[in-house]
């Protein structure tokens, strides 16, 4: 993939971006997170291309279609096909580049991630994917919360997720070797779980490692 080709996190042409928009913050900020988190990826690890779809959407929404332009030349690729894998690097570059560039409208980084979360699930579950999985949304929590790492598994084939239980209305779900900064997440639970059936859901993340990280979900 053209991706691995950029030595630096962000290309010429997200910076040229940022450069036209005087309000954004210097690229460097989060770039030491990025490039840790680049550097633990193997080539087998990989992301399907409605993440990619779904993060060029809510950027374009938020800023306009240069900055989605801008996020897609950070990953090298063209299109994004939605159930194709693409390399979970590629998704990094195009989500940090799109949080960078939107953090300052939404008021900061975590409040960018979880805007891409959030559209990662409606993006999914108009698939042909998601509607499956929403047809087996069901209000019993215990069933809803246990399907969890195997929703996740359809659009990530990286990382390891298991569902704790803390106490009769309280979960952990437990994310270990996951590339996505834990406010993405937050925002993915935070949409899919109401969609699912889980109304009154609240998530709160909390990271443990680069990669890992632990979401307590409750409800009303």
């Amino acid at each position: 993939m053209s991706a691995h080709a950029h030595a630096g996190v962000l290309p010429a042409q997200v910076l040229m971006f940022q450069k036209s928009h005087a309000a954004q913050a210097a690229p460097q900020v989060h770039a030491n997170d990025l490039a840790e988190r680049l550097s633990m990826a193997a080539p087998g690890d990989t992301a399907k291309g409605v993440l990619f779809n779904a993060a060029l959407t809510a950027v374009a929404r938020v800023l306009d279609a240069s900055a989605a332009d801008a996020c897609r030349a950070a990953t090298g690729e063209r299109r994004f096909i939605d159930f194709f894998n693409y390399p979970v690097s590629s998704f990094l570059r195009l989500s940090f580049t799109a949080a960078e560039l939107s953090r300052s409208k939404l008021g900061g980084l975590d409040a960018a991630f979880r805007t891409l979360g959030k559209q990662a699930v409606d993006d999914f579950l108009s698939t042909a994917a998601g509607k499956t999985l929403r047809s087996l949304g069901t209000r019993e929590p215990h069933r809803l919360l246990a399907t969890l790492p195997s929703a996740y598994r359809t659009a990530l084939n990286h990382g390891e997720r298991h569902i704790l239980l803390a106490s009769e209305d309280r979960y952990v779900l437990r994310m270990r070797r996951d590339f996505l900064p834990h406010a993405y997440h937050e925002g993915v639970l935070s949409a899919l779980l109401p969609s699912l059936g889980l109304d009154g859901a609240q998530v709160l993340g909390r990271r443990v490692g680069v990669l890992d990280a632990d979401y307590e979900i409750t409800w009303d």
